[in-house]
């Protein structure tokens, strides 16, 4: 019998089916239609004539339901009892390419207009404080098809976050009074990423598009773009305009997960989004073609502010999305971006000129596309570029002479079949972000699908995909920081050129290109082991050599993850053994890349990182022949040769990361400099950049010998193995390794206690906007102390952004939040502005911090609950992966954490935290010494090992 919602719905619990020979799992199904009576319930049942089922996993234990209402909007019900935070995403069909000539950014500023006010809940600040009460995050895109808002929250406050999400597509204020706020604060991002060299190449791309295609234009919008001319309409009618015209249910797809019940979703869903207007209208689809056919062949030039070299080869071809189901340019993909033995990337590496390749579709609109071959040049290749492209071109002829065999599509069509077949959902909030974006791009049955899913091969397809990659449709884009331009890109400032190809003479392609044989990495025993435990036990407890393991078994995957940490004394000691430490691991990487690329495409990853202890060695793939990797790693490690050209490789991409760490974001600079300055040992790029120039292949060599000669290892194993396998690749790692050093001999990393008269820091970069980084610390590194701040830092967030950002518009980047450095407690309160200097900005802080005083004082323990127990939920989030699990745990044992237990005991002394104790800690830590960091352009970097050597360490408990 049909309720007065009108609604109509098949439940079916999950079972294993064959489709398309994968071995797939039926999801259970709804359709319904919202109606606000029951009159309308013939229209629901019209409405399942033609259900399907989305297609899922076999380990999926998620429930399904596909609600459509009758308003035409589309929603995808996800409920999943096991899911610790609440997700929702909104996938509006319209983005920057509907923007009108004469507004560019307009969309995007419409996107940040709806998160300030709506009818029922009319104050800037309703929705994100309600988010931040109860433990939620939120944000927005504007992309050139798609607007997209998210946010996640605890399960108990859903309605009310509904409540205010829903009001964006129905009741927005588009409040007069935040307009030109708004537009400085559009203004601000545009300006804070005008050094981004991405941004800068898509600039100059637009300019040799096709200006008909609407995807070409300026997207972001700034002061200039959103000023409409005088004595026409308002930027307020224009937006609503906008709103109007665009902003329809049919073209909207909600996503959402949570543990609630499917009829809860349900009611939820169709409750707060049934009134969202019904305009009748479709998603715009881009008629114009992307690239003009006259226009190629084209060889472009571009000036990067960033100190490196690529050489982008592009492509017109049909959207690959058309052809989602066979995956043409994905095949074409993996064999020209193909890493291995003989590869074109393997070629040009040999002979010196590129140290890193990736093939694939990058821009598309849904009709075109542009396939693209992206090379980082190593300064040789960049001498060498007609050279790079007749190699490539070879590449490509090889592929189609010898390389459209059925058994290449039947192997990767394998190895995505393992992928979906062991699929782990991530967090709440990426898992409904991509559903939505999938809803509004394939048929219901493939949200979860669409990028496994490969039908079978299609040569006639693919010939037609390989046939668009001719030199007569090229386009070249070369960036390199020393190109003369002779025009400059029109927003993003880039100075650029057209080349004309005037040598006749065609280069000669390098020898050597083979296509990849048979994959040998591919697991065969796929079996899941049931045995689980609830947290990691030492297995191996010896003076030099440590071995944690947990089997795990709750992500329903036959993976495991193997953390190895090879710890020497003195591998931090000063800035020449830091670099040593990186070369030595950035050479082993390496110097493993041809071999363990099918490895990577097998499942199984392997990587090495430096850190103040040493290295770590980082292991994650399919239990079954990952053994296989480790070993090779280490024998590598200890008897690979280190010879000239891979130590240049490895040294020149350090180089090159240490010499571009200046044009990275200016608050992630704050943030390095802070860290730097509090934390021991560490050591600054420029010092880490000027240590790597005195070496030698034969001081790496040396190194080597030395570091391996007195390790202490610890490793942790979590996963789908056993103790008994755990056990026996624990002693093969001993055994090869053959550590001597004793836990004790190994340094501490320790954070250092702000004293009075620390001066204020300044980073080192090369933005031109102006920052400050307050950052005040806690008494000690007791529980008791982190609780506080990290309660503290709750309350702040939401007045923080509010205030600086919303209401005094010092900029874009605005934030504050409790900010530990390791187990040393911390508040981290940050404003980066384009026009705001850095005294002024400083001041408003500190106006801000004594205002927030006030507001402590009048702090009830009522009102303080919601935070605290976002704080404590937060802290006890289950892990939504299985690396994401290793990590935490590995973070626990390199703080000391042996009971796995420190996150539940500050959790628990969380909730006891009250509004009084807040209050008599907040004095305290406004009087305590702080840390500054700040910038205005031109300012000189400090020397802050220099400026903070004096510091001790910061006490465990209050002294």
């Amino acid at each position: 019998m049909m309720s007065s919602l009108a609604t109509y719905r098949q439940d079916l619990r999950h079972r294993a089916v064959p489709l398309a020979g994968v071995l797939l799992t039926g999801a259970l199904l709804s359709t319904a239609v919202a109606a606000q009576t029951a009159e309308q319930s013939t229209d629901a049942k019209a409405a399942i004539d033609d259900v399907v089922t989305p297609r899922v996993s076999p380990h999926d234990t998620r429930d399904y339901r596909v609600l459509t209402l009758e308003n035409g909007l589309t929603a995808l019900l996800v409920s999943d009892p096991d899911v610790d935070q609440a997700a929702a995403s909104m996938n509006v069909g319209v983005g920057s390419a509907q923007d009108p000539d004469d507004l560019s950014g307009l969309a995007h500023f419409l996107e940040h207009m709806l998160f300030l006010g709506t009818e029922p809940f009319p104050e800037a600040d309703a929705y994100q404080g309600y988010l931040r009460r109860h433990g939620g995050s939120h944000n927005a895109f504007t992309a050139p098809q798609d607007t997209n808002y998210f946010f996640d929250i605890e399960p108990e406050a859903l309605t009310g976050a509904l409540d205010r999400f829903s009001q964006f597509f129905l009741t927005p204020l588009f409040n007069p009074d935040q307009l030109e706020s708004e537009r400085n604060i559009v203004h601000s991002e545009y300006m804070a990423r005008i050094r981004d060299d991405g941004r800068r190449e898509l600039d100059v791309l637009n300019e040799v598009l096709n200006p008909d295609n609407p995807s070409v234009g300026f997207s972001v919008g700034s002061r200039e773009t959103l000023d409409p001319p005088e004595g026409e309409a308002s930027l307020r009618e224009r937006v609503i305009d906008f709103y109007e015209r665009y902003y329809d249910a049919n073209v909207m797809h909600l996503a959402l997960i949570a543990p609630h019940s499917l009829d809860e979703l349900e009611t939820m869903v169709i409750e707060r989004f049934a009134g969202i207007a019904d305009r009748g209208l479709e998603r715009p689809v881009i008629e114009e073609p992307l690239v003009l056919e006259e226009s190629l062949p084209l060889q472009l030039e571009m000036q990067s502010i960033r100190d490196s070299r690529h050489a982008r080869f592009m492509f017109p071809v049909p959207d690959p999305i058309q052809h989602y189901e066979h995956k043409p340019a994905d095949y074409l993909a993996h064999l020209l971006g193909h890493e291995g033995e003989g590869s074109l990337l393997a070629v040009l590496r040999e002979a010196g000129l590129a140290d890193g390749l990736s093939a694939g579709v990058g821009r598309s609109d849904e009709r075109d596309a542009l396939f693209t071959v992206s090379i980082s040049l190593t300064p040789a290749g960049a001498e060498r570029l007609d050279e790079i492209e007749a190699t490539l071109f070879a590449a490509i002829d090889q592929v189609r002479d010898s390389g459209l065999d059925e058994w290449r599509y039947d192997e990767q069509a394998r190895l995505a079949e393992q992928q979906f077949r062991f699929q782990q959902h991530g967090s709440p909030l990426q898992g409904a972000m991509r559903l939505a974006m999938n809803l509004a791009r394939y048929p219901v049955e493939d949200v979860q699908y669409a990028a496994y899913r490969m039908d079978g091969f299609d040569r006639e397809l693919v010939e037609r995909y390989l046939g668009e990659l001719r030199p007569d449709r090229l386009l070249r884009f070369y960036s390199a920081p020393d190109v003369e331009g002779e025009q400059t890109s029109p927003w993003f400032n880039a100075p650029w050129r057209k080349v004309s190809n005037t040598d006749q003479t065609a280069a000669a392609p390098l020898a050597g290109l083979a296509l990849p044989e048979p994959n040998p990495f591919i697991a065969e025993d796929l079996t899941l082991l049931a045995e689980q435990h609830e947290r990691p036990t030492q297995l191996l407890d010896e003076s030099s050599f440590a071995l944690w393991h947990m089997a795990d078994a709750t992500f329903n995957t036959p993976k495991v993850e193997w953390r190895i940490s090879l710890q020497h004394p003195d591998a931090n000691a000063d800035p020449r053994q830091a670099a040593l430490a990186h070369l030595l691991s950035g050479w082993l990487d390496d110097s493993l890349n041809e071999d363990f690329y099918p490895a990577r495409l097998a499942g199984h990853h392997a990587e090495a990182y430096a850190h103040a202890r040493g290295i770590t060695l980082s292991f994650s793939g399919w239990r079954d022949r990952q053994d296989r990797v480790m070993q090779r790693t280490l024998t590598q490690l200890q008897q690979g040769e280190i010879d000239e050209s891979s130590f240049e490789r490895a040294r020149y991409r350090l180089q090159r990361e240490w010499r571009n760490a200046p044009q990275a974001a200016l608050f992630r600079q704050a943030h390095r400099t802070l860290t730097e300055a509090l934390v021991r040992p560490q050591w600054p790029t420029n010092d880490l950049l000027e240590a790597s120039r005195e070496l030698d292949v034969q001081a790496l060599r040396d190194f080597r010998d030395a570091f391996l000669s007195h390790l202490h290892v610890e490793a942790l194993a979590v996963g789908n193995l056993d103790e008994q396998l755990a056990m026996r690749e624990g002693r093969q790692i001993a055994e090869l390794l053959q550590p001597r050093a004793r836990k004790e001999a190994i340094p501490d990393l320790t954070p250092l206690r702000i004293v009075e008269g620390l001066p204020t820091l300044h980073p080192v970069t090369s933005r031109e906007e102006s920052l400050v980084l307050r950052y005040l610390q806690g008494s000690d590194r007791s529980l008791e102390s982190q609780a506080r701040l990290a309660v503290l830092g709750q309350l702040i967030e939401t007045p923080f952004y509010q205030r600086l950002r919303t209401e005094e518009q010092l900029g874009y980047v605005v934030n504050a939040g409790y900010s530990p450095l390791l187990d040393a407690p911390g508040l981290s309160l940050l404003v980066q502005s384009p026009d705001t200097p850095s005294d002024e900005i400083l001041t408003h802080i500190d106006a801000f911090l004594d205002a927030f005083g006030e507001r402590l004082g009048a702090l009830e323990d009522d009102e303080l609950a919601a935070y605290r127990q976002a704080v404590h939920d937060n802290l006890l989030q289950r892990d939504t992966s299985l690396s994401g699990r290793t990590n935490r745990l590995w973070r626990a044992l390199s703080y000391g954490d042996t009971d796995f237990d420190r996150r539940e005991r500050l959790a628990e002394r969380v909730l006891e935290v009250s509004a009084d104790e807040l209050r008599q800690a907040w004095p305290k830590l406004r009087e305590s010494a702080t840390a500054t960091v700040s910038y205005d352009p031109g300012d000189e970097p400090s020397d802050v090992a220099d400026l903070t050597q004096h510091l001790a360490p910061m006490p465990e408990a209050d002294d």
